[in-house]
């Protein structure tokens, strides 16, 4: 296939190049160059007018919960939460609960079409239904295919349900692992929910059950004040550095959040390599603070950009990142443009290219992954290499994405889904909800 009359854009090194043709073969791209050249090149190839948009690398998500989609428009009963830990103990480990494996496949196809209809191609998910676990990983890489989107999937083991159900979370990741073999778009890790909710022996028994596979592990670290407290009074050590001892941190690993962590927890991540995940607009939402952003880079820990569940258009991400941390360091230089950029494309590509080796993500240049997106933006100031990310951040909007491609298969072109049905995923999703609902409210106690 032939990408032809488009705006080429590249982050890492920055390139906008117009008038440009991508010739896709083998879900790689093969041949880059001017339409002219490339259309004279390959006359009889199936050849798609891009009009000029702008062609940038499709989007990567570094942590995010499908399962949590069923949550939208769902009212917690009684007093509001007034901290991350009752919103934990009044929402989500009750709706978690409340889902069948056919509410976690209908969860994940409604988070796919949203990650398609905003350019993002490639996710890293974070699962978890207690009352349907065995399978689960399965129903959501199947929905994964009908997609076509990239995918990195884990079941969250916890002790907060008691001990059958955290084996049955470790058993369901290794039986994913060893099922999976090797896939082209689908990959595995090694969930687990967070130190607050994991005993020692727990965490010993998913390293040792993770032995025989060549990932890491995914969890949430310090998110709130509340997983500290519990490590200190747990263990007598930080988060960070019990998590260290249980020989969970690698250069596999991903720690999602670490809003609360201290210096000696960032140069323990940066030393064992583990990547750490920003969500902004879920620790907006949650109240529960803002990492250091500045810090961490500047240190040298890997920091890639998430989203926690609150929906895959990730250039809201970008912009809640750049701005979170000027409100809350009160000091408009903090998350400068081109850290956003470093940390959402080069980080999270680098990321990406953890579970799928054999792939190059995060630019358009001959043998990379051809996952793509186009831009519909019609810049009324000049658009350089140096302006870029502010075009970004101040122009673009999750409307303006008209096309997602992802392994060279078109996902969605001209803003019509192709892979997947939207009106008919929604419309199922609408039927099912309100018996997750009554569920949910059972397990609340109303």
């Amino acid at each position: 296939m032939l990408i032809t009359n488009a705006t080429l854009v590249n982050w890492t090194p920055r390139q906008i190049l117009p008038d440009h043709a991508v010739l896709i073969r083998d879900g790689r791209i093969a041949e880059i160059g001017s339409t002219a050249e490339l259309t004279a090149r390959h006359p009889n190839l199936d050849r798609r007018d891009a009009g000029g948009k702008l062609l940038l690398p499709g989007n990567i998500c570094a942590h995010t919960h499908f399962y949590g989609a069923f949550a939208r428009g769902l009212a917690i009963p009684g007093d509001p939460p007034r901290n991350f830990p009752e919103i934990l103990k009044k929402l989500w480990w009750n709706l978690d609960k409340a889902l069948t494996l056919d509410d976690v496949r209908l969860s994940a196809l409604v988070s796919l079409v949203d990650a398609i209809r905003h350019g993002t191609t490639t996710l890293i998910d974070h699962h978890a239904s207690p009352n349907a676990i065995d399978g689960s990983l399965s129903v959501i890489a199947q929905a994964v295919e009908q997609a076509g989107v990239r995918a990195v999937l884990c079941y969250e083991v916890t002790d907060r349900d008691g001990e059958a159900k955290a084996q049955a979370g470790i058993a369901e990741n290794v039986r994913f692992l060893k099922a999976l073999g090797e896939h082209p778009r689908i990959a595995g890790a090694f969930g687990l929910h967070a130190s607050l909710t994991l005993s020692d022996e727990t965490l010993a028994a998913c390293v040792r059950a993770m032995e025989a596979f060549e990932t890491g592990f995914h969890i949430h670290v310090a998110e709130h004040e509340a997983d500290e407290e519990d490590s200190l009074k747990r263990s007598g050590v930080r988060v960070v550095r019990r998590l260290k001892r249980a020989g969970i941190l690698s250069k596999r690993t991903i720690a999602a959040h670490a809003v609360h962590i201290d210096a000696w927890e960032m140069e323990l991540l940066r030393q064992s390599e583990t990547w750490v995940t920003h969500q902004p607009r879920s620790n907006m939402n949650n109240g529960v603070g803002a990492m250091r952003f500045d810090d961490m880079l500047r240190g040298g820990v890997k920091v890639c950009l998430g989203n926690d569940g609150m929906g895959n258009a990730m250039f809201e991400e970008w912009k809640a990142a750049y701005l979170l941390h000027k409100v809350a360091n009160r000091d408009p230089r903090a998350a400068n443009g081109d850290a956003i950029v470093q940390v959402a494309v080069d980080h999270n590509a680098a990321l990406a290219e953890v579970f799928f080796p054999d792939e190059t993500f995060g630019s358009l240049s001959v043998g990379s992954a051809a996952d793509m997106i186009l831009v519909e933006y019609y810049p009324f100031t000049p658009l350089t290499e140096g302006n870029l990310p502010w075009h970004a951040l101040f122009g673009f909007e999750s409307s303006m994405i008209t096309a997602t491609i992802a392994g060279g298969r078109l996902l969605m072109w001209d803003r019509q889904l192709l892979t997947l049905d939207e009106a008919a995923i929604a419309a199922e999703a609408r039927a099912k909800v309100p018996a997750v609902w009554a569920r949910f409210a059972e397990f609340v106690g109303v």
